[in-house]
């Protein structure tokens, strides 16, 4: 699998809006129809659209071929047109954060059916990381300074980040949504540009997932130390409309489940290159997985309206 931290490093979360579709023939599930006779495949806007497209084209293809339904991909707005849409029903299944997931769950607008894997693990770790020569040497020593996050949604990248700083006795404000009445400056970008902030001493600390902060070794680059770690993050979930039928559900997640390995390869079709998708597997999974997840957005009383900002 190519790294997805030099990809990031590269090519940061933009992201272009738009919609378009796998062509192929309209067929049916067994006897059934989602909806409008096709499974729409929504994508979160994490990374650019192009690139998205290039990875999931294989996945769509795949699960088309075995359902003998259109599967068409689409390219979400922001988060929150990923949960209006499968709140709606313009949306069969989801790829999407941990985050986005729990708050669709608790606005009814989503239910969770996978649990993907990558990295060799079905959890991943959100950390603060400063540098060794700073004078940082524990949480509260960031009060007054200057910290980066990655996007104000993410898991591993400001929201975890922000629950240890709370958790730690910091003052959070209006975090993430603004810095507003915090007990730090917040700098809301990506993980790659945090972590880049980081580098260039424009923040004291950075808010990020562990996996940009690792060399190609897999250890922990030069020159930095993690203030805090939080471990055992579920990673990003698929999520499905909540109206489906249990028979329609458990379809697409038994496909999904059991597909080979050549669907994670990307568009090119070879294992190792930069259009390679970020995780190798998925099992099905549901809301016990991800109640740690939500216990978080509560505990930060969050809500989807964080998804419409930004």
């Amino acid at each position: 699998m190519s790294s997805r931290r030099n990809f990031l490093k590269t090519a940061g979360a933009a992201g272009a809006l738009g919609m378009a579709g796998l062509s192929g023939c309209i067929g049916n599930f067994g006897e059934q129809s989602y909806g409008n006779g096709e499974i729409n495949f929504m994508m979160s806007p994490s990374e650019p659209q192009d690139y998205m497209r290039s990875q999931y084209k294989p996945y769509a293809g795949y699960l088309e071929e075995e359902t003998g339904t259109t599967v068409s991909l689409k390219y979400a707005a922001d988060y929150s047109a990923v949960l209006q849409g499968l709140g709606s029903g313009t949306a069969d299944i989801a790829e999407t954060g941990p985050f986005a997931a729990a708050l669709g769950v608790k606005a009814d607008k989503a239910k969770i059916a996978l649990q993907r894997h990558a990295y060799g693990s079905w959890d991943y770790t959100s950390v603060i990381v400063t540098k060794k020569d700073s004078d940082i040497d524990s949480l509260t020593d960031l009060e007054g300074e200057k910290v980066g996050f990655a996007d104000m949604t993410s898991a591993s990248g400001s929201l975890y980040p922000l629950y240890m700083l709370k958790q730690a006795g910091l003052t959070i404000g209006e975090a993430p949504v603004s810095d507003s009445g915090a007990d730090f400056t917040g700098v809301w970008s990506g993980h790659a540009e945090a972590f880049a902030a980081l580098e260039n001493d424009q923040v004291a600390a950075a808010g990020v997932g562990q996996f940009i902060t690792r060399d190609d070794d897999g250890e922990l680059a030069d020159g930095y130390e993690y203030v805090e770690t939080y471990d055992g993050i579920p990673r990003a979930p698929m999520v499905v409309n909540p109206n489906l039928s249990e028979e329609e559900k458990n379809n697409i997640v038994e496909t999904l489940q059991d597909a080979p390995d050549e669907i994670y390869y990307g568009a090119d079709g070879e294992p190792d290159t930069d259009d390679d998708l970020w995780f190798d597997s998925v099992r099905p999974a549901g809301l016990k997985t991800y109640k740690p997840v939500i216990k978080v957005a509560d505990e930060l009383n969050l809500s989807t309206d964080l998804l419409n900002q930004g």
